[in-house]
């Protein structure tokens, strides 16, 4: 992935950053994304732009290989992604691909780059960026505490489901300590420090999410996944409690 992406922006200098759970040892197969940053030092042409927009299924197609589905991340210019200006801006998500002129990339995303990103291609350029601050951190919290509130009252029959309550325990480590960890270390984390409710949930969760492809044909599994919304809502009243903490 890295070679093709040089290939095409080879000409606008590329600093090509891969970030996230892989590099934090939490990558899961049927579970994971593979997230990338590339930020040049040219503005991305019209062309290149959109040679870059469909590569991930280009490459799946090549190559027969399902990981190139699994990268997510954006391409724009170095100065575009530090200033906020309007740029030409490839994005690859979850639910598709898109030329755009703004990024954004959330504090967490930030803290993860800075903190144990690692440079594929390119020259280091995270010297030109700020740690997001603490009051930029607890809007994220708050944020996806917010959501939490609204989306996981209830929950779908899927491996997703149980994401709810590891991004729970990450955003409580944060809060505590300023700091990124992954995902399955923060569910752990919280049942060592007595801070889950419901300790088989979560002890179960994090089976869940060290093989998810194990459990996501089965039908009992699938059928307690949706039912984890009062579990996911009595850990949020925890979380709750930190940003308080945090507030004061």
């Amino acid at each position: 992935m890295k070679n093709h992406i040089v290939k095409i922006l080879l000409d606008n200098k590329p600093s090509i950053y891969l970030f996230g759970s892989v590099v934090l040892d939490d990558f899961k197969i049927g579970w994971s994304d593979i997230d990338i940053l590339c930020l040049t030092k040219l503005e991305i042409t019209d062309v290149q732009a959109n040679r870059l927009l469909n590569l991930r299924q280009v490459l799946l197609t090549e190559y027969k290989n399902t990981y190139f589905s699994l990268f997510e991340g954006g391409f724009l210019s170095l100065n575009g992604f530090i200033n906020g200006n309007n740029d030409t801006v490839v994005y690859w998500g979850t639910s598709g691909q898109r030329i755009t002129d703004k990024y954004y990339f959330p504090p967490f995303s930030m803290m993860e780059l800075l903190e144990s990103g690692r440079l594929l291609y390119g020259d280091e350029v995270r010297d030109k960026f700020n740690y997001p601050t603490k009051d930029s951190i607890i809007r994220a919290v708050i944020n996806h505490y917010e959501t939490i509130r609204k989306y996981a009252i209830t929950t779908d029959r899927n491996i997703y489901s149980a994401g709810w309550l590891l991004d729970i325990a990450r955003c409580i480590y944060t809060l505590r300590t300023g700091k990124i960890i992954a995902k399955t270390k923060a569910g752990k984390w919280a049942l060592d420090n007595n801070l889950v409710p419901d300790v088989e949930i979560m002890e179960k969760v994090i089976r869940i999410r060290d093989e998810p492809d194990k459990y996501k044909n089965n039908n009992e599994v699938m059928k307690w996944l949706g039912t984890l919304g009062e579990y996911i809502q009595r850990f949020a009243d925890v979380l709750e409690k930190e940003i308080l903490i945090a507030y004061s």
